[in-house]
């Protein structure tokens, strides 16, 4: 028995509109090796990490299991795992931003300008931030689409107007004394002696699970990152798909900002930009988890956390600050070949049935 069911069906577009057909068949049985393997290829990387807690645990047990060190971990890398998930939002569709690490550096310092430097209130230095943000996003998609120009050079182009942006309103300087309101919202609240920065990254995690999961929107991105052809020939506007997903990281992007300067109550014109390798580290290899083969919002957050658990052990270990940008380089570059292979996994088994 077989049903035939239209990417036009699927993401909801009118009838009438040209479709491919797909046609399946009832999915095969799996065995008691394909169910190891299904196990192992979307939860090996929650197996590892908790291998990793063992093994940290049991060597530094006076340290690394303890809540303050627990708190620590979930609370210092809430920026980067709002980065990355903005950053997937892109790359489900098949494109990469990278200025948004150099988005999140501007849009921290528009906040600390406007509301140190010129008196702004909290809340006008905040929307004027996350404006800024949102419009890097958006023209990233209009350059990428309307020129034809690869994303990956119109963002590594845009990032740098970004970084010279910073440096020139900034002066250079780091500009510190943001109003104590954002720093208490930030990092001065706590839940069960956590910082709140991170429940508004799981929160975030949540939000953009249940857009691809349950939303039209979501359901158009993954078809246009599977193949933009399929994806014009079943009536969907593709360029402007792409600009909604590139303008929704340029605006999580600047709200990442926000949480950056309200972690010290300050904004630095450099140190942001360093936290683009691990947002991409954090995306390809959250892409080998929970749903394999594909970027998804449960997948960063757990690969976020488990790259810091690495980290955060390995400093309680005495080794030296740089084998974490060691650690962050081999884990991009592991978690790409990783992403590869899921990727394929996925499409075979998709090809099964």
């Amino acid at each position: 028995m077989t049903t035939e069911t239209t990417v036009a069906d699927e993401v909801g577009e009118p009838a009438g509109e040209p479709t491919v057909a797909i046609v399946a068949g009832d999915p095969p049985r799996r065995t008691a090796s394909g169910w190891f393997g299904h196990i192992a290829g979307n939860y090996g990387l929650l197996i590892v990490w908790l291998l990793v807690i063992i093994a940290f645990g049991a060597a530094k047990p006076e340290s690394f299991l303890t809540h303050a060190n627990l708190a620590s971990i979930l609370g210092s890398q809430a920026v980067i795992a709002v980065l990355t998930l903005g950053v997937i939002i892109p790359m489900s569709t098949g494109d990469f931003d990278l200025s948004v690490a150099s988005n999140l550096t501007l849009s921290a310092m528009v906040v600390a300008v406007l509301n140190v430097n010129e008196g702004w209130p909290l809340w006008g230095a905040i929307a004027a931030a996350v404006g800024v943000g949102t419009m890097i996003g958006v023209v990233n998609g209009l350059v990428a689409t309307w020129l034809g120009i690869d994303p990956f050079i119109v963002t590594l182009g845009t990032g740098t107007v970004a970084n010279g942006l910073t440096l020139w309103i900034s002066g250079s300087n780091t500009i510190a004394g943001v109003s104590d309101g954002l720093v208490n919202a930030v990092v001065g609240s706590r839940w069960l002696g956590v910082p709140v920065e991170f429940y508004y990254a799981l929160g975030l995690c949540i939000v953009v699970w249940w857009v691809f999961e349950y939303t039209r929107t979501g359901r158009l991105f993954l078809v246009v990152g599977q193949s933009r052809t399929v994806a014009r020939l079943s009536g969907i506007r593709v360029a402007r798909t792409r600009i909604i997903a590139l303008g929704a990281a340029g605006f999580i992007a600047a709200w990442a900002g926000v949480l950056y300067t309200g972690n010290s109550g300050a904004a630095d014109p450099s140190s942001g930009t360093q936290l683009l390798l691990p947002s991409f580290a954090g995306a390809f290899l959250g892409a080998t988890v929970i749903k394999a083969g594909r970027f998804n919002a449960w997948g960063s957050l757990i690969a976020v956390y488990f790259l810091v658990t690495g980290i955060s052990g390995l400093q309680l270990l005495g080794v030296p600050n740089y084998v974490q940008d060691l650690f962050y380089g081999g884990a991009l570059i592991i978690a790409v070949g990783l992403s590869r292979l899921s990727r394929g996994r996925a499409a075979r088994e998709e090809e099964e049935r």
